[in-house]
């Protein structure tokens, strides 16, 4: 029997961002597969692709933080734990947080928070399972959370190295209806750009059709460059 990518994305996920320290290093990813898995003691477990910057903090510092991301989270906060890596960008410079009893835990836009030590390990391939006893958990926010349905309703894609990532393969005669509505699409975060709002954040005015966008404009959620772009 084949696989529809579709069925899986049924699965009910949340959207959480993992963070982890080890060797004077701190870093934190976007990850939708984070669960607990028993109530006594409580246990959480995480799964984290091999290539990722933080699956080796973890890994090292043997603890993760997890914080539960509101509903109302702006995309842009998505696409700098989801779409860039820990080895080139200081992502916590960038955000509200502070000090867990183990890892920095990201407390921006966050309905809760935690920390767990980790006990074990399992290799599922792609990814390493983490899972650990929960050291400390505290709701800091109101608000429901964020569902990975939620996300995607809201033209989110899931980063490459994510458990739940599809490529997309759209018929050239998609491709072509697609063309006319004027507005691009994020290859790689699914940000949309709609010429009819323009771009407030980086200067360009409504009514700037893509393709008049400025030498150097990129993708404000992602900072792709514009030939990551696809009509829709």
């Amino acid at each position: 029997m084949d696989v529809d990518g579709r069925a899986l994305w049924t699965v009910s996920y949340g959207m959480y961002i993992v963070t982890a320290r080890a060797g004077g290093k701190a870093n934190g990813q976007i990850a939708n597969t984070v669960f607990q898995v028993t109530a006594e003691p409580p246990r959480m477990a995480v799964a984290i692709n091999k290539e990722n910057f933080t699956h080796g903090l973890i890994r090292e510092g043997r603890a993760f933080g997890f914080t539960v991301l509101a509903e109302a989270v702006p995309l842009e906060l998505i696409g700098l734990f989801g779409f860039s890596s820990g080895r080139d960008v200081d992502k916590l410079a960038r955000v509200g947080w502070r000090e867990g009893r183990r890892v920095p835990l990201v407390t921006e836009h966050a309905v809760s928070v935690g920390e767990a030590q980790v006990e074990g390990e399992l290799d599922v391939g792609s990814h390493t399972l983490y899972f650990g006893e929960i050291v400390s958990a505290e709701m800091i926010g109101q608000g429901p959370p964020l569902t990975y349905a939620g996300y995607h309703a809201r033209k989110g894609r899931a980063p490459k190295n994510a458990p739940t990532y599809q490529p997309e393969t759209p018929t050239v005669a998609e491709q072509a209806s697609k063309a006319l509505s004027g507005r691009y699409e994020c290859s790689v975060c699914g940000y949309t750009y709609d010429p009819a709002l323009g771009d407030p954040s980086q200067g360009v005015p409504p009514g700037t059709p893509f393709e008049a966008l400025p030498e150097g404009w990129t993708c404000p959620v992602c900072g792709s460059e514009k030939d990551k772009f696809k009509p829709i």
